[in-house]
């Protein structure tokens, strides 16, 4: 589509604030999705002394046409410094409430879940009485990786389902949305407060929508994002439609029938936008 409409205007990030947050990110070789996804809130978040981390490197083993993470073969292992180095940088920068995601890593046995276990306990270990909400890939729907994710006790668990099953051929080529259907029902079954996202504007239709927020309720899920998609670049899937922040309004009140606890809908929303609002408020 053409020029973005007035509503998804914002200003180019700037601010000490943001170099310094880089510059720390650099000195402990950490990737954040905030950066590497081209979100389009980072100044904000950034300003506010806030970001998402991104763990098992910054290149992923598939290539889904939403994503602006870099993909192609993986080769590295798992850094053995990162999990302490996302807790250095959490502590650094007074984080009670901190978001941890990850590239998808086919490539490794476990998917990655050893890192991710290994980050919660060093974020556990040092950091007591703050929370933990990570935002995990589906692990080729091996839920018994799951459950050892989910026994390591984050405080949210969120996997994305991102679309409509219908769409999933075209923008989510190596995914599956049963599987992560069933990785949302494998972390609620653990007791787990349990989130996940979609992004709006990829050719959706109200009724697939209404359907998928039923089927997220039925696995337990109690929070649930909605934002717009915005294309990376000419080679992502392109913007079908800009959905209006009324259409969000109305949209997130339809969710909130299905028994959502907590529901936030809006262009600039993304799964782990004022994460630590949503998780405060919904608990």
């Amino acid at each position: 589509m053409g020029h973005h409409p007035h509503w998804l205007k914002r200003p180019a990030p700037s601010g000490d604030t943001l170099k310094g947050i880089e510059k720390l990110l650099a000195d402990l070789n950490l990737s954040t999705v905030c950066r590497s996804a081209q979100c389009p809130n980072i100044g904000e978040c950034f300003n506010r002394g806030t970001a998402t981390f991104m763990i098992l490197g910054n290149r992923c083993t598939r290539n889904c046409r939403f994503c602006a993470v870099e993909h192609g073969a993986v080769f590295s292992p798992p850094d053995p410094d990162e999990p302490e180095n996302v807790v250095r940088a959490a502590k650094h920068l007074r984080l009670t409430h901190m978001v941890v995601t990850s590239v998808t890593r086919d490539d490794l046995a476990d998917g990655g879940a050893g890192q991710f276990i290994k980050t919660i306990e060093a974020f556990k270990r040092e950091l007591p009485g703050s929370t933990i909400e990570i935002l995990t890939p589906d692990f080729q729907g091996d839920m018994s990786v799951v459950a050892a994710v989910c026994k390591a006790g984050p405080d949210v668990y969120n996997h994305n389902v991102e679309t409509v099953p219908r769409l999933y051929p075209s923008i989510r080529p190596q995914a599956v949305y049963q599987r992560s259907l069933d990785v949302l029902k494998t972390a609620a079954a653990s007791g787990l407060r349990v989130k996940s996202g979609l992004m709006l504007g990829l050719g959706e239709t109200a009724e697939e929508l209404a359907s998928v927020f039923k089927d997220l309720a039925a696995c337990g899920c109690s929070i649930l994002t909605m934002g717009q998609y915005l294309a990376p670049s000419s080679r992502h899937a392109p913007v079908v439609r800009y959905i209006p922040p009324e259409e969000f309004d109305r949209l997130g009140e339809i969710a909130r029938l299905e028994g959502f606890k907590e529901v936030f809908s809006g262009p600039f929303v993304r799964s782990s936008y004022r994460a630590e609002e949503i998780y405060r408020h919904e608990k």
